[in-house]
């Protein structure tokens, strides 16, 4: 039997799914930053992907500085060399002390491992990890196998499908 391409070992995640196992990784988080209360600083959404878990974070954690830092390390479903396009405001994140750097997922641990360079005080979390990658990371809320391909719902459309029934004829 041929070996799977990657997206045919798929985990598919709903905004649903998303949105609570985001709001997981916060409840994870929470009183636990390095400042008075366990309080974050800010939270450095690792673009794109990281954007919409890492404003779940925000909000249920009542952070209200957000800042996000462009790492292009994908082409399609290619992984290349992580390459950073956009860094946040340096003033705002030092070398990372009370700072979440947030992404949906850790697959090789590239991109952290190039923004944890750049920023070693900080705290990394995401979503999903995948072995490889998950040294790389301090809080996530699934592991997956490192042959799944995660696809998230920005990555899919809602389109109709045949009944079973009708398939047959």
């Amino acid at each position: 039997m041929a070996d799977k391409l990657p997206h045919e070992k798929g985990f598919h995640v709903s905004w649903d799914q998303l949105h609570r196992d985001s709001r997981a990784l916060a409840w994870r988080l929470d009183r636990q930053g390095p400042l008075e209360g366990g309080k974050w600083r800010t939270v450095v959404a690792v673009t794109r992907g990281g954007m919409v878990p890492a404003c779940i974070l925000a909000r249920e954690l009542d952070i209200r500085v957000v800042d996000s830092i462009s790492v292009k390390s994908y082409d399609h479903q290619t992984q290349s060399e992580a390459v950073v396009l956009k860094a946040p405001d340096p003033g705002v994140v030092g070398e990372g002390e009370g700072v979440l750097i947030v992404d949906d997922l850790v697959d090789t641990g590239r991109t952290f491992e190039l923004i944890r360079e750049l920023y070693p005080k900080a705290h990394f979390a995401c979503v999903y990890a995948k072995p490889q990658g998950r040294p790389l990371v301090d809080s996530f809320i699934t592991e997956v196998s490192q042959d799944t391909w995660i696809f998230l719902p920005w990555d899919m459309a809602l389109m109709y499908v045949e009944p079973y029934s009708d398939s047959k004829r």
